[in-house]
């Protein structure tokens, strides 16, 4: 059987099947949905009244609220990644792929959110976000020969006709959750400003590597007919998604996070632009670890990355920060904080480190630290230092490996699995999109750098990070 006919005659209006993964979503949660429960909570309060969540053998951690410039902090740096290395990732990358191109209706070209790598899956539950890393993934494959340019060509183009003829859309805007054989929207999910705009990067990367005619013109449709004014219509801070029963989410883009590509791309319009003041109205709060100081916020460590999969920071900076050495340095910070918890969770070393938003032997969790977010348990997330690895790689490289060679039960046919739990000899059964996709992509940034140099050379994130204050520097100058 091909590749593309183990993908899927998946019957995609089986009751039984939609019941089955709705229930199992439910019981999970995404991590958007998850942060914006806790949004009330964590944004924004003093560290003294996080009461509902475990501070376990950590530094003191100071929160300085503003905007001023953060001091550059020295961290180890990134360093050139060796030829066994490079052999580690190219297998990674490969595996990686495999979900995205496997987990895939060939006839909508869209990709499964997660699927269960120990049987069977029959789920239909794509996203986006997942479709917008697999376009992108597409573009390494092909670069890296795993696939023709012919066969990648035809998929990019058939998700591209899908997502621009078929799959249902509101202001341009897409909804976070779909079938993947018919398009339909699920859950009733929201029309999503983040995975619109991952889904948004995963197209023009395509429409950069290609330089196909079909791609061009699908790509420029798609994304100008996205309405970021309509966004922004009465507030300069983002909403994080609207719904036809209810309208606009109360929640905004309001602190840092993985909001950047969103500001960035909406500024980088012709069509529909947002203000260049909106690159000014959120936070950036600035955080103390043993010395250490960056901006950041109460959430995850993924926040620090999924911007970045895609926008080049590297030596630039705008009037608050070099966005690239502030994500090196919070990764650096989690790297001490999980080290530091070793007392309590004897697994976690200079060796086994690294928790974000993922699975957990109890559902899905928002996790991470500091300050200790969520019940933390020992739970490992491969993701954490996949999508780290440009900004930490000796460190993260270690963790990686060591997973590989000592966990196996944590390897499949995708890669890592979504989370594992050494002391509680549990091993997810889980490969999620997302956390695939950001392995994927910044495993091929620390060898290549190629994902971000296709990327940029769009003229829609070079307008953006010009209208958003980016000029060139050289970090080393005093």
């Amino acid at each position: 059987m091909s590749i593309d006919e183990s993908a899927g005659e998946i019957d995609g209006r089986n009751e039984t099947q939609i019941r089955e993964i709705t229930d199992r979503r439910e019981n999970r949660g995404s991590r958007r949905q998850l942060l914006r429960q806790m949004a009330g909570v964590s944004l924004g309060l003093p560290l003294a009244q996080w009461k509902g969540f475990p501070v376990l053998a950590q530094a003191p951690v100071q929160q300085r609220a503003g905007s001023e410039r953060t001091e550059r902090t020295p961290v180890p740096l990134a360093t050139t990644v060796s030829p066994e290395d490079d052999q580690f990732l190219d297998e990674l990358e490969r595996s990686n792929f495999l979900f995205f191109w496997e987990q895939t209706n060939p006839q909508t070209g869209l990709i499964k959110d997660r699927c269960n790598v120990r049987t069977a899956d029959t789920t239909v539950a794509a996203s986006i976000a997942s479709t917008g890393f697999g376009l992108t993934a597409i573009c390494i494959a092909e670069k890296r020969g795993f696939i023709s340019r012919q066969d990648a060509r035809l998929r990019v183009i058939t998700t591209l006709e899908f997502l621009w003829k078929k799959l249902p859309t509101h202001r341009g805007f897409f909804y976070h959750f779909a079938n993947m054989n018919t398009g339909e929207r699920i859950w009733d999910s929201e029309v999503s400003s983040i995975d619109t705009s991952i889904l948004l990067c995963g197209i023009l990367t395509c429409r950069q590597h290609f330089r196909d005619r079909d791609i061009i013109e699908l790509a420029h449709a798609i994304f100008d007919r996205v309405d970021w004014t309509w966004l922004s219509e009465d507030i300069t801070l983002l909403p994080m998604g609207w719904t036809p029963e209810f309208g606009f989410l109360a929640s905004k883009w309001d602190y840092y996070s993985e909001l950047m590509m969103i500001y960035l791309l909406g500024m980088g319009s012709s069509s529909h632009p947002l203000r260049p003041e909106a690159w000014l109205a959120w936070k950036r709060t600035t955080f103390e670890y043993e010395g250490l100081r960056y901006i950041g916020s109460f959430a995850p460590l993924f926040v620090h990355q999924y911007s970045q999969a895609w926008f080049d920071f590297r030596h630039m900076r705008d009037k608050y920060a070099d966005y690239f050495q502030n994500s090196a340095i919070a990764t650096e910070v989690h790297r001490r904080f999980c080290v530091g918890l070793n007392n309590n969770f004897p697994d976690y070393s200079d060796d086994l480190w690294g928790i974000t938003a993922s699975d957990s032997e109890n559902g899905y969790v928002v996790w991470g630290g500091p300050p200790a977010t969520g019940p933390i348990d020992g739970t490992v997330v491969p993701a954490a230092c996949g999508g780290s690895l440009p900004f930490l790689t000796d460190a993260t490289m270690r963790v990686l490996k060591n997973i590989k060679t000592h966990y196996p039960q944590a390897w499949c046919r995708y890669g890592f699995v979504d989370a594992f739990n050494p002391l509680k000899k549990w091993y997810d059964n889980d490969v999620v999109g997302i956390d695939t996709g950001i392995t994927m992509l910044m495993a091929e940034n620390v060898r290549t750098s190629f994902v971000w140099e296709t990327f940029m050379k769009n003229p829609e994130a070079q307008r953006g990070m010009a209208n958003a204050g980016f000029k060139s520097y050289s970090p080393t100058a005093a």
